[in-house]
């Protein structure tokens, strides 16, 4: 694995036989002399996460910006209902959100619905709305999306369904108007 120095910025390369026989790694950058210290912690649903993220899944200045395939005109927000997103779980816990657009993509900053977390991709998924019907879409995202209680690329969501991404569960509603 490839991972920075935190405090210059300086890239190594660690053997992922050791990061897999340890919790914690440190190393002494070559360029300032300063150690780092690489924690990886291994969930119960067997989402590793690394910190501090490597290089691959840290997005920065130079991380190009998001390209999704044009929307297909079937999506479209249900007339009769608002779509609510209720944080259960995780550093938002407590928030709502209602879907402003058939499309939304969630993330940390500069997504359409950026939430407060750290082990959340910077465009983590995205949600497609046909209206009563949502469907889920993973972007590749470092961590993962999570549907009863497994890794998905994509999920059919319905109202009441609650979907994990990082350490933020997720419930989707269909509130009438």
């Amino acid at each position: 694995m490839q991972t920075g120095c935190v405090h210059c910025g300086q890239q190594h390369l660690l053997k992922d036989d050791v990061l897999a026989r340890h919790e914690k790694v440190q190393f002494r950058c070559t360029r300032c002399g300063q150690t780092t210290v690489v924690e990886v912690k291994r969930r119960a649903d067997e989402t590793v996460v690394i910190s501090p993220m490597p290089s691959f899944a840290r997005a920065d200045a130079s991380t190009a910006k998001l390209r999704l395939p044009p929307a297909d005109d079937g999506l479209h927000l249900p007339p009769d209902a608002d779509i609510v997103l209720t944080i259960s779980t995780g550093p938002s816990k407590g928030k709502s959100f209602k879907l402003k657009n058939p499309r939304t993509v969630i993330g940390r900053k500069g997504a359409d619905l950026p939430l407060d977390d750290p082990e959340i991709s910077r465009h983590h998924c995205v949600l497609e709305v046909r209206e009563r019907s949502v469907n889920l879409k993973d972007l590749d995202s470092t961590n993962g999306t999570f549907f009863e209680d497994e890794r998905v690329r994509a999920a059919f969501l319905q109202d009441g369904a609650e979907f994990r991404v990082g350490s933020s569960t997720v419930r989707l509603s269909f509130q009438s108007k």
